[in-house]
């Protein structure tokens, strides 16, 4: 249960991040097609990942996490961009980058665990 915890603490920290770094895109930057984007991968994170915790069974459970893992992924790929196509400077996107991999590893341990518990 504590990983759990952790989980929804740090999928919901990074989600206001991600939002934050929504509105630098859109009114600084004027960029808004990326930051659409982002926004809808890095919140979906934490939002499945609730929905995981209240699932109907342990396949539920899984999917929901799978769905989030999926969306990390996205978000990863994201920030990456922005990086690479100097939207953001590197040392911002790396903070951003390594809480995203944070999320991500404690996705795959807690599916791992729920998979070999099922």
């Amino acid at each position: 249960m504590a990983q759990k915890s952790i989980l929804l603490d740090k999928s919901l920290l990074f989600a206001a991040r991600i939002i934050k770094l929504n509105k630098y895109l859109t009114k600084e930057k004027h960029e808004t097609v990326i930051a659409k984007q982002i926004i809808r991968s890095a919140t979906s994170i934490g939002a499945n990942a609730n929905e995981a915790i209240y699932g109907i069974s342990k396949a539920d459970f899984i999917a929901k996490l799978q769905i989030s893992l999926k969306e990390t992924a996205e978000t990863e790929y994201w920030l990456r961009l922005l990086v690479l196509s100097e939207y953001i400077t590197d040392k911002e996107g790396q903070s951003l980058i390594d809480d995203c991999l944070e999320i991500k590893k404690i996705l795959i341990s807690t599916l791992n665990t729920a998979k070999e518990n099922k």
